[in-house]
């Protein structure tokens, strides 16, 4: 079987729970989400506002996404060789 590398995490668990990141946000993508909650709090969750760090963040969970899809795909491929 394939071996798979985990990407990084780049904030602790320490910074996310001072952050109040609920649990199903903890994830390889919580180090962007955790300035995007910010900007949305200084702005008052204006929908125009934040452009920036709200598509770094989309991108992130959508690179992610592909990751794990990939890592699937080749995990199905070693079974159906087996």
């Amino acid at each position: 079987m394939a071996s798979f590398t985990e990407p990084e995490m780049k904030i602790s668990a320490q910074e996310m729970a001072e952050a109040r990141l609920p649990l199903r946000y903890r994830d390889y993508c919580a180090h962007m989400l955790v300035p995007l909650n910010k900007c949305r709090h200084r702005t008052m969750y204006l929908p125009w506002k934040c452009e920036e760090e709200r598509h770094a963040y989309e991108k992130c969970q959508y690179d992610d996404f592909m990751r794990r899809a990939k890592m699937l795909a080749q995990i199905n491929e070693a079974k159906e060789k087996n």
